[in-house]
C-alpha cells in the first residue's frame, strides 16, 4: 500500500521535485551516518565546558577504537577542577587498560586535600591494580584494620589471646610495589606474639596492655608496605589455656610410657635369661647322667686291670646302699610332717 502511494505521488510530482526529494533523503541518511560515527554532541558539550578538543580528534578516537565518552567526560571534569591534563595522556592510559575516570577523580580528590599527586603517579598506581581513588581517600581518612585473635604464651606458660585494631594511612609514594594490608596484619600479629612471649607472667600483659601496642609500634612494621601505621590499639585481651601445665603433663605421660617400655624390655630380657638358664641346667643334667653312665664302665675296667679288689667293690656297694637308705628315710620323714607342724 505504501509503495503504491509513493508511486502514485511520484507520478503526480514533476521530475525536478523528485530529484530534490531524493537529495534530501540521501542527505538525511548521510547526516545520520556522520552523527553516528562523529560524536558531534560530545564535541559541543566539550566546547560549552571550555575544553578545546578538535572534531578530528574525536574521529581519530573512533578509528583507534577508543570510546570518546571515556576520554572527554573525565577531561571536562579535570578542566573544571583546574587540572592540566592532556588528551593524549588520557587516551594513552585508556589504551593501556587503565580506568581514566577513576584516575581523574583521584587527582581531583588529591588536589582538594592538598596531597601532591601527579598524573603519571596516579596512572602507574591504577595500572598496578590498586584503587588510586581509595588510596587518596585513605590518605585523608585513615582506615582501621582489625586483626584476628592472636594467641601467645607468656613465660609462665599461660596463654594470652589478644585482638588489636590497627589504624593505617595510605602512603601514595609506596603504593606501587608496596605490600598490602595482609602484610600489616601479619607483622602486627608477630609483634604481639613476641611481646607476650617476652613477658615474665601473663599478669603483666593483663595489667598493662598498652605495653603491647607501644612495643609493636616502635618496631616500624610499616616499612616496605603501602601504608603508614598511625596507632595500634588493643581491643581485647583474654586468658586462655595453661600451656605450660599441659606440656608438663604431656611430658610426664611420655616419660611414663618410656619407662613402661624399658621395664617391659627388661622383663623380656629376664624371661629370656631364665629360659637360657633352664636350658643350661638341662644340659648340665644330661652331662651328669652321661658321667654316671661312665661309672660302671670305669669300675669294670678297674676290676679287670686289678686296680681295685672285690672287697673294695663290695665296701663301696655297702656305702651306696647305706646312703640310699638314709635318703629314703629322710624323704619318708618329710612326707609324714603336716604343714605348719615343726619336725621333731
Amino acid at each position: 500500500m505504501l509503495l503504491d502511494a509513493v508511486l502514485q505521488s511520484a507520478n503526480v510530482l514533476p521530475q525536478g521535485a523528485l530529484i530534490v526529494v531524493g537529495i534530501i533523503i540521501v542527505a538525511i541518511i548521510a547526516l545520520a551516518i556522520i552523527l553516528t560515527f562523529v560524536p558531534l554532541g560530545l564535541w559541543i558539550s566539550a566546547l560549552a565546558a571550555g575544553v578545546r578538543i578538535g572534531i578530528f580528534n574525536l574521529i581519530g578516537m573512533r578509528l583507534r577504537r577508543v570510546v570518546p565518552n571515556r576520554i572527554v567526560n573525565p577531561l571536562i571534569k579535570a578542566t573544571k577542577a583546574g587540572l592540566d591534563v592532556s588528551v593524549d595522556k588520557l587516551e594513552a592510559h585508556y589504551l593501556a587498560g587503565g580506568n581514566v575516570d577513576r584516575v581523574v577523580n583521584a587527582l581531583i580528590a588529591a588536589q582538594r586535600a592538598n596531597i601532591p599527586l601527579e598524573f603519571e603517579r596516579a596512572a602507574a598506581i591504577d595500572l598496578a591494580g590498586r584503587d588510586v581513588l581509595e588510596a587518596v581517600q585513605m590518605s585523608v581518612n585513615p582506615k582501621v584494620l582489625e586483626t584476628p585473635k592472636v594467641a601467645a604464651v607468656a613465660k609462665d606458660g599461660i596463654e594470652v589471646i589478644v585482638k588489636a585494631r590497627v589504624t593505617v594511612r595510605a602512603n601514595i609514594d609506596r603504593l606501587v610495589g608496596g605490600a598490602g594490608e595482609e602484610t600489616i596484619l601479619a607483622r602486627v600479629g608477630e609483634g604481639i606474639v613476641t611481646t607476650v612471649g617476652s613477658s615474665i607472667t601473663h599478669k603483666e600483659v593483663l595489667e598493662n596492655p598498652d605495653s603491647i601496642s607501644q612495643t609493636v609500634l616502635n618496631k616500624s612494621l610499616h616499612s616496605g608496605t603501602a601504608f603508614e601505621i598511625l596507632s595500634i590499639d588493643i581491643a581485647d585481651v583474654d586468658v586462655g589455656r595453661n600451656i605450660g601445665a599441659q606440656l608438663q603433663t604431656d611430658q610426664a605421660e611420655a616419660d611414663k610410657r618410656v619407662s613402661q617400655a624399658r621395664a617391659e624390655e627388661r622383663r623380656a630380657m629376664a624371661v629370656a635369661k631364665e629360659q637360657e638358664m633352664k636350658a643350661a641346667v638341662q644340659e648340665m643334667r644330661a652331662k651328669v647322667v652321661e658321667a654316671e653312665a661312665e661309672v660302671p664302665r670305669a669300675m669294670a675296667a678297674a676290676l679287670r686291670e686289678g686296680k681295685i679288689g672285690v672287697m673294695d667293690y663290695y665296701n663301696m656297694r655297702n656305702i651306696m646302699a647305706d646312703t640310699e637308705m638314709r635318703n629314703s628315710i629322710s624323704k619318708m620323714g618329710g612326707n609324714d610332717a603336716t604343714p605348719g607342724t615343726p619336725k621333731k
